[in-house]
């Protein structure tokens, strides 16, 4: 039988006790898949939390916004799980310099830098070394993965991309200069170093899905093969089916 680990955010905790009851919990060391019971902010976190072991994630939505999520239902848990569909994610690696010195963090949605003050960002965007835009005049820039690539870049107005695309989303937030400029499609394997401008005057954020670091002078964003996480989707509802779909929302 398929050992199983629940985890659940606080309001959930009701829930949480009743699959325990139901199919037992072997810990997060023995269990083949680790449930995760809350929204999308509650996956990341779970995400990141498992990376080490490298456990497939099932989640079921318990929170507010269940994208990444399945429907909760208690019945027929193993059945599900054992016809689910599989999705292999890589998170992007951030290492973010300031004048405190640097710190690495893992993103599996996006990094993105954000201004810290009233007035706009400035930032440079080399791709691969070789400068692209010399000066974007911004509230923000970021780059997404395609698993995160309906969450906050979509809300930027940038792409959707399928999850099996070995692509990347770089996404200007509120761009005033270049005015036109509305993005770029990356191939994964590209190197993308933001280097901040005026930061004294100007100062930036850069954060890792939740992990925020204040003040930076540069930023370097690379994917990292290295990682993998797999999620796991109900028959019929893969994360494959699910990005195809929200380009066709209203």
């Amino acid at each position: 039988m398929t050992k199983l680990h629940f985890t659940a955010v606080p309001q959930a905790q009701d829930s949480l006790a009743a699959l325990r009851a139901r199919y037992g919990d072997s810990g997060p060391e023995q269990a083949d898949i680790v449930v995760a019971l809350g929204g999308d902010g509650f996956m990341l976190q779970t995400l990141h939390a498992f990376t080490g072991l490298g456990k497939p994630i099932y989640g079921m939505n318990r929170g507010t916004v269940g994208f990444l999520m399945n429907e909760y239902h208690q019945d027929d848990l193993p059945e599900r799980l054992a016809a689910a569909e599989r999705a292999t994610i890589h998170p992007l690696k951030m290492t973010a310099h300031s004048e405190a010195g640097s710190v690495d963090a893992r993103a599996f949605n996006e990094v993105s830098l954000l201004r810290e003050a009233r007035q706009a960002a400035k930032i440079r965007i080399l791709v691969d070394g070789r400068p692209r835009i010399s000066e974007l005049i911004c509230d923000g820039v970021l780059v997404a993965t395609p698993a995160g690539s309906t969450a906050y870049n979509l809300s930027a107005h940038g792409p959707i991309l399928p999850i099996g695309a070995d692509l990347l989303a770089l996404s200007p937030i509120s761009a005033f200069r270049p005015r036109r400029w509305r993005g770029a499609l990356l191939p994964h394997r590209a190197r993308v170093r933001f280097e901040v401008l005026e930061s004294g005057k100007r100062p930036v954020s850069a954060v890792a899905d939740d992990f925020e670091v204040r003040d930076v002078t540069a930023v370097d964003v690379v994917e990292d093969r290295t990682l993998s996480m797999t999620l796991l989707y109900d028959a019929g509802h893969s994360l494959d089916e699910r990005i195809l779909s929200e380009q066709f929302s209203d």
